[in-house]
């Protein structure tokens, strides 16, 4: 994110970012102050949503909860793994050029050596033909070895290159995966989304989204604690990505508690079906103490399903889907809604 509010702007903004600052609990570090700069000024509205979102659940925001609106709102892929990249990159090509290079500078010898054994081949010189087959001999021999020395170049970068493209292709996924339930992040939503409106939907079909929220998870943090908190969502992202197995399907936690489930192609009863099918397992899904084995909790969870209506934008879509879940939410929860 490039900052280009002024001197005055950002001085006026200070003020109500240290405010904000000092109604969480997280501490005053740049990372804290980012995330609330960035509200404060209305400058990233996916995070604002998050903030509010999370704040409903959290009013006090930890530092656990900052550091994770700034890793799916505001960070890049780390720069230390870019620059790692980017330098093992740069080594193998240059190895490459430099393979390459003396390959054609013996290419080069070669290429005149053979010039001159055929001219002496039309003389009558046999010294000279004799000199000039012999340096065509070691020449021959000296471009074998340096072609030789280039396909092994050149097969050890084409392995390194394709390790690179792996380690760039998971510091990509990192940014967009949630780093306690390993679904997505709402960044990785949110370019799914993107993905999938571009994309029509097959004939008879409509991509479909599903909203789903545990339900009355504000009392399982005040009564079991927040790392028992985390537990119920680690275990629900685990749920849900043994769920959902339809083909493309996404899985994704949107913030806080609530969860997404995107169905390209779908229908509305496939999509209904899916949000059952969860629904239930979750139900049926026992929180366990860790030594005693002793059943500590059990979890519902309400959803909300919207089919993606013609020229609707993402948000549109996200918002029709989140109020069919809150009709769940008022119509006494553990339920599935249509929008």
């Amino acid at each position: 994110m490039h900052y280009t509010e002024t001197k005055e702007k950002s001085a006026e903004l200070l003020r109500a970012v240290l405010a904000l600052m000092n109604q969480h609990n997280a501490a005053f570090n740049p990372l804290t102050y980012a995330v609330c700069y960035e509200y404060v000024a209305g400058l990233n509205g996916r995070l604002n949503q998050a903030f509010e979102h999370l704040s409903r659940s959290e009013p006090r925001l930890s530092d656990d909860s900052m550091a994770r609106l700034y890793r799916e709102h505001i960070a890049g892929i780390d720069d230390k793994t870019m620059e790692r990249i980017s330098g093992d990159m740069q080594r193998v090509m240059t190895g490459m050029s430099e393979s390459a290079a003396r390959t054609g500078s013996d290419a080069g010898d070669f290429t005149q050596h053979l010039d001159g054994l055929s001219q002496a081949l039309q003389s009558s010189d046999t010294e000279r033909l004799g000199q000039q087959l012999g340096q065509a001999l070691r020449s021959t021999v000296a471009m074998r070895t340096s072609a030789a020395a280039l396909q092994a170049q050149v097969a050890a970068s084409r392995r390194e290159i394709e390790q690179l493209r792996a380690d760039l292709q998971r510091a990509r996924e990192d940014v967009f995966v949630d780093s306690l339930t390993k679904v997505l992040n709402r960044k990785g939503l949110d370019h799914k989304l993107a993905q999938l409106l571009r994309t029509p939907s097959a004939s008879g079909t409509q991509h479909a989204l599903v909203m789903l929220d545990i339900d009355h998870f504000k009392g399982i943090n005040d009564n079991h604690g927040h790392l028992m908190g985390d537990r119920v969502l680690s275990a629900l992202g685990e749920l849900l990505k043994l769920s959902v197995g339809e083909a493309g399907s996404t899985v994704a936690r949107y913030g806080g508690e609530e969860f997404a489930i995107l169905l390209p192609n779908a229908t509305p009863a496939l999509a209904r079906e899916v949000a059952e099918r969860v629904r239930l397992r979750t139900k049926a899904l026992k929180i366990r103490h860790k030594q005693s084995n002793e059943v500590v909790l059990t979890l519902t969870l309400s959803a909300g399903v919207a089919a993606h209506q013609r020229g609707e934008d993402a948000s549109a879509w996200i918002a029709r889907a989140d109020k069919a879940l809150y009709q769940s939410k008022e119509s006494g929860r553990d339920r599935v809604s249509l929008a």
